[in-house]
This record gives C-alpha cells, sequence and structure tokens, in this order.
C-alpha cells in the first residue's frame, strides 16, 4: 500500500480518469456545499463520498481492503473538517 499525499481539494498518489455524470440540482449544490466545508474539491469530495458508499453497500475492489479504506476516508473527512471549522 503507498501513502497518499493530500493537500486541500487534491488526492494524490489515486488514479483518476475523467468522466461525465448527471446530477439533480440539489444532489449538485448539496455535494458542493459539503466540499466547500471540507475543503475539498467537488470532484474529491464527490469520489470519497462514491467510494464510501460503495464499501458501505457491500462492493469490494480488487485492491486494498474496503473496511480500512472506509476508515480511512473517514479520518480524512473528520480532519478536513475540522480544518475547516479550525478557520472559522
Amino acid at each position: 500500500m503507498t501513502t497518499i499525499e493530500r493537500t486541500i481539494g487534491t488526492v494524490r498518489g489515486m488514479a483518476t480518469r475523467k468522466v461525465t455524470f448527471s446530477l439533480d440540482q440539489t444532489a449538485l449544490e448539496l455535494a458542493e456545499t459539503a466540499a466547500r466545508r471540507a475543503g475539498l474539491s467537488t470532484s474529491a469530495w464527490l469520489s470519497a463520498a462514491a467510494r464510501r458508499e460503495a464499501v458501505r453497500q457491500g462492493a469490494g475492489t480488487d485492491w486494498g481492503h474496503p473496511a480500512v479504506d472506509a476508515a480511512t476516508d473517514d479520518a480524512d473527512h473528520a480532519a478536513a473538517e475540522a480544518e475547516v471549522r479550525a478557520t472559522g
């Protein structure tokens, strides 16, 4: 497992692919607000949210460990939320 460096709005060390999705207006606004509060780009937030939801529903991958990945995502989210709250 490699170390993942996290900077505001970016997750490094993870392969990304540009894709197009359609979201209803409310879902988009909620995601943008949540991403802003977490100090992430909307894309990074949606990626983490999709990963968490897939793991929660039992989807696995051929790499990594789903429970560890979900816990790491939750820890990253909590840290970002704490940073945002500390800055006002």
